[in-house]
């Protein structure tokens, strides 16, 4: 199931608000100001966009099993676009 089929069968929004803090160890705390709770962290940019996913379907109660994702990538403003890229492969793009 794509990431859109995945959105539109648990009603999650198109866009999500994020919030990236960078911790003093380096470490990417993540939360959804709009989604209560919704909270999770990431030790590097690679691991950013696949623990945003699990952290929304958590929150969506999407079951593992129909889907890994509900965003192909996050845009940072300012920064860039963190993406799913060919072979799995997560690049940061600025």
């Amino acid at each position: 199931m794509s990431s859109q089929e995945v959105r539109k069968k648990y009603s999650i929004p198109d866009k999500i608000k994020l919030t990236i803090e960078i911790t003093l160890d380096g470490w990417f705390l993540v939360r959804a100001p709009e989604l209560p709770g919704l909270a999770t962290q990431a030790r590097n940019a690679k691991e950013l966009l696949e623990m945003v996913n699990d952290a929304i379907l958590t929150y969506y109660d999407v079951p593992e099993k129909e889907a890994k994702s509900a965003f192909d990538s996050i845009k940072i403003e300012g920064f860039g676009v963190i993406a799913n890229k060919i072979n799995n492969q997560v690049l940061a793009v600025n």
